[in-house]
């Protein structure tokens, strides 16, 4: 009898200690890092305000550098030819890091230029997120590392990482010799190709970077790179002197958990505070906290025009549709401008603001890029170029469809009941 009891106890305290463990897994995906933002941002100086570069240099992160071109990329049809370009263009080091990685035309199109210049000499360094890279045939993935591509997998999953598994790397970066970087919205996959302008192939943009900024997307790879290798990518190979190549001030921003800081989060509260005009957001996923809602409300007071241009019905989660029309209502009763794409599933993330700050790159605006996901965004300060991607927004809003106030206080009950459902899990969304 006294054995029987004693295994039940034991039997009890293995239960427990598993049931503990488990809950202490899935706390620590949960969490979002020790500095956090708590208050409203007040509106100090504007975007045109040498105080507000200052800032955004010396409070928040990365130099603001000047001398450098940006060119914007429409949809696979211009992107894709691009980055192979650059790919195969390269002389001495290819560094690569992204979310999205599969097999199909693209993937292979990718694999294919980059384990050429491995073959060649060139040294490849390619980073892909373990969970984005779930749809990659494991061929392509040995094809590249016999040719010579160091190549990482990032935080597969195993027993000892289990806490951070929520924590991805959604970085879009590509450098070619240290001199030539790029970023923005598109994975590589099939998806991605053509002129996103039907369901089957999404409309996306991507941007293409030379000059001295570059040094700092060379940085942003290292990050992570250091993180799984505990290598350094480091010497002229990797951080070339780089001369100006233009006249457009830019810096790149990254973000990540294991940092400890909310530092993509507060850039847009700061940047969304400093607004005196307008403020331009294309969002492939739009699920914001009420921090963020609040400084979008606060300028709409103040008088900034707003409008938001997010995915329709071909949006690719119909779960975070329904998390982020949960909070709509208060944004069209203040007057925020909210417009649904209709041909395809519209992936682009750009903010403009004032017509002078352009920031893009991977960022999405909600809680998971702001506090889970490794992310990277390029502020560029330039009024032509941003005057350029008010006009690539103003395309878009005419394959758009307004969505009124008035179509949010008729949504049926069906919907109201998905909003609910989905309230706990905003912040994985």
């Amino acid at each position: 009898m006294n054995k029987r009891v004693g295994r039940s106890r034991l039997m009890m305290i293995i239960i427990s200690v598993v049931a503990t463990s488990l809950a202490a897994v899935v706390a620590a995906n949960f969490s979002t890092p020790e500095k956090r933002v708590e208050r409203k941002i007040e509106h100090r100086y504007s975007i045109a305000d040498a105080q507000f570069q200052r800032e955004m240099s010396v409070l928040l992160g990365p130099s603001i550098v000047q001398g450098n071109t940006v060119v914007a990329l429409q949809n696979g049809v211009e992107i894709f030819p691009a980055m192979l370009a650059a790919v195969r263009s390269a002389r001495h080091t290819i560094t690569f890091e992204t979310y999205i990685y599969w097999s199909g035309e693209i993937g292979e199109k990718f694999s294919q230029a980059l384990s050429e210049r491995a073959r060649a000499g060139v040294s490849v360094h390619v980073t892909i997120d373990w969970v984005g890279s779930m749809k990659m045939d494991s061929q392509l993935l040995e094809s590249m590392e016999q040719a010579g591509v160091q190549l990482h997998r990032y935080r597969p999953l195993h027993w000892y990482n289990m806490g951070a598994m929520n924590n991805r790397t959604h970085r879009k970066l590509l450098i070619i010799d240290g001199t030539v970087g790029f970023t923005g919205g598109v994975g590589i996959a099939d998806q991605w190709q053509g002129k996103g302008n039907d369901p089957e192939h999404w409309r996306d943009s991507h941007f293409r970077i030379e000059g001295p900024v570059v040094s700092q997307f060379q940085s942003a790879f290292n990050d992570n790179w250091i993180k799984q290798t505990g290598d350094i990518l480091n010497g002229d190979r990797y951080f070339p002197s780089i001369p100006a190549h233009g006249a457009m001030a830019a810096q790149l921003f990254i973000a990540s958990p294991a940092g400890g800081s909310e530092s993509m989060a507060l850039m847009y509260l700061m940047a969304i505070a400093a607004a005196d005009h307008s403020i331009d957001l294309a969002a492939s996923y739009f699920v914001p906290d009420q921090l963020a809602l609040d400084a979008l409300l606060a300028a709409r007071k103040r008088g900034v025009r707003i409008r938001i241009l997010l995915p329709g019905e071909h949006i690719d989660s119909d779960v975070v549709r329904l998390r982020s029309r949960a909070l709509w209502g208060d944004l069209l009763r203040a007057g925020v401008e909210i417009h649904e794409y209709v041909p395809t599933m519209m992936h682009t993330k750009m903010l403009v603001i004032d017509q002078l700050l352009v920031s893009v790159g991977s960022t999405n605006f909600d809680e998971r890029s702001f506090r889970l996901n490794d992310e990277a965004s390029l502020n560029i300060y330039d009024a032509a170029f941003a005057r350029d991607m008010t006009e690539v927004f103003e395309r878009d809003l005419r394959d758009a469809r307004p969505y009124t106030y008035e179509m949010w206080v008729d949504r049926p009950l069906t919907e109201r009941l998905g909003e609910w459902i989905t309230r706990p899990i905003a912040s994985q969304l």
